[in-house]
């Protein structure tokens, strides 16, 4: 009897049937998978999964040229009213709105344990939830900050992603221990983001507030991402700038703010503010500066730098108004 029931707990991996994970957004955020994605109050992490929000309502994906079904969404906020500050959000970002649910909570709050979360999921075939913040969907009988308490919330919320192929993304906030990594900065059990299969940071750039980056800090399922950058310009909104230099846990420890794209601008405008220089000697002061090429071409882009050949070799001069 003993030997038949152990037999019935045990897996052997050789009838596993192995399985390709499916993507949102490669590398970032899986489908199937919990993500989480934190950062200081104000520094554009709702904004940006509001913005994938609405490009999948739109049947887009985040930076690709890939194009999809129009998917339903669920996202639900315990700090922003729906009718004044969610839906003006939503429109800006050109969301369709008839892709985007709610789960009623004015009379009883959604936690991550709730049932109508599930029955929400299954009835719409939302392929995106955003719990926005984690810290408010928890549940108020759940210690956050106790592994054995959030490690079977935790564990159920992925069963269901997984169950119904849906990404969840959790919100977080980040605690203030300044000095910190991020990986130990989100508030709560390390057991939360432990739990997911991808974890992100939103950080302003000091140099450049209009500048948001998305820095991977866990990555379990592919290489982790890039970090990219997105902008919220007062008159284009919202958009995404592409790949952007820059260590988040020395901007998120205040030891360095400065983004390698802002040294690489200035350091042609220090270079170049007499005249042209050849391309040779920029290069290498960029090198030892650990400033890369491709960081390089990006900020000599932006300045509008000039290039010309003579005897074999390129020398590089700002426009005539910058210099």
């Amino acid at each position: 009897m003993h030997n038949e029931m152990i037999s019935n707990e045990l897996i052997y991996m050789d009838r596993v049937q192995a399985t390709e994970t499916k993507w949102l957004w490669y590398p970032y955020i899986p489908f199937g998978k919990i993500t989480v994605i934190q950062g200081d109050p104000g520094e554009g992490k709702t904004t940006l999964i509001l913005n994938v929000a609405a490009l999948l309502t739109q049947g887009m994906f985040p930076q690709s040229q890939e194009k999809c079904e129009p998917m339903n969404v669920i996202y639900q906020t315990a700090e922003d009213e729906l009718s004044d500050t969610v839906k003006p959000r939503l429109l800006s970002a050109g969301a369709d709105c008839s892709h985007i649910i709610v789960i009623n909570e004015s009379e009883r709050n959604v936690t991550m344990s709730d049932k109508r979360l599930e029955a929400a999921i299954a009835h719409t075939g939302a392929k995106l939830v955003i719990l926005d913040p984690l810290q408010a969907y928890i549940g108020a009988e759940v210690d956050m900050h106790r592994a054995n308490e959030i490690r079977p919330v935790m564990s159920h919320l992925g069963a269901i992603a997984e169950k119904y192929g849906c990404a969840i993304v959790l919100i977080g906030h980040m605690n203030k221990a300044m000095g910190m990594k991020s990986t130990y900065r989100g508030l709560g059990s390390i057991d939360i983001t432990a739990a997911a299969r991808s974890v992100l940071i939103v950080a302003r750039d000091k140099e450049n507030p209009n500048f948001r980056m998305i820095a991977h800090t866990k990555s379990s399922l592919a290489p982790e991402g890039k970090t990219v950058a997105f902008e919220l310009d007062p008159d284009r909104g919202f958009y995404f700038r592409g790949e952007y230099e820059c260590n988040i846990d020395e901007i998120l420890m205040g030891v360095g703010t400065k983004s390698k794209g802002r040294q690489a601008m200035e350091l042609l405008q220090e270079e170049l503010k007499n005249g042209e220089i050849s391309q040779q000697i920029i290069t290498a002061k960029a090198k030892f500066s650990n400033i890369s090429k491709r960081t390089l071409d990006e900020a000599k882009k932006v300045l509008g730098v000039k290039s010309v050949k003579r005897s074999g070799q390129w020398y590089w001069s700002l426009p005539k108004a910058e210099q």
